[in-house]
């Protein structure tokens, strides 16, 4: 897992009026949280937070904060994020503090590898979960399960409990649950004879 560096402020002031300043001069409010502490309040230059939140895993890399006082040193991991939805620029950004001994709770996104010999007969492949809970420590985080679909044939699945996870990661989804399928496509109805 990747791990990058952030530089931060913390800001004494909050609220919207606040936040509209800083989106004025390129700055991006946001709050880190965490178990223990008081939310606090800071302000990232949207280079920087761009640079940082860079790659299709940016909510799982760690990202350890430079500055900000007491937050100098800190590791955290994005928890949620808000974008303009027309322009896509960032709003405000929440950060979840971690500690590298606790573990935590987490969404990968899943990827398919192989060639199904259930497409391959002509079947529909169906991922019904782009995206899996899970629980790590930190340090253990996944960029993403991989799931073999090489064997998967038409009419079958692969479950959530058949899935080969990484060391020190479980599953927290239903076991039962269906993440990839290959489904038989339904054959054409022929017109009546007249």
């Amino acid at each position: 897992m990747q791990q990058k560096q952030l530089a931060v402020e913390l800001r004494s002031k909050t609220g919207k009026g606040i936040s509209h300043q800083l989106r004025k001069v390129d700055m991006v409010p946001g709050v880190v949280y965490g178990k223990g502490m008081d939310p606090m309040p800071i302000s990232i230059k949207y280079r920087e937070l761009q640079t940082a939140l860079q790659g299709e895993v940016s909510h799982n890399n760690l990202i350890t904060l430079k500055g900000g006082g007491t937050l100098d040193n800190s590791l955290v991991i994005l928890s949620d994020m808000q974008k303009d939805p027309v322009k896509q620029t960032y709003l405000h950004v929440d950060f979840h503090r971690v500690n590298m001994s606790e573990k935590i709770r987490l969404v990968v996104p899943v990827k398919l590898t192989g060639s199904s010999v259930g497409v391959k007969e002509g079947g529909l492949l169906d991922l019904a979960h782009h995206e899996l809970h899970i629980e790590c420590l930190p340090g253990n985080i996944p960029e993403c399960i991989e799931i073999d679909i090489t064997s998967l044939k038409v009419a079958h699945s692969i479950h959530m409990n058949e899935i080969v996870l990484p060391a020190g990661v479980k599953l927290l989804d239903d076991a039962k649950i269906p993440v990839v399928s290959i489904l038989g496509r339904v054959a054409e109805e022929t017109a009546p004879a007249a």
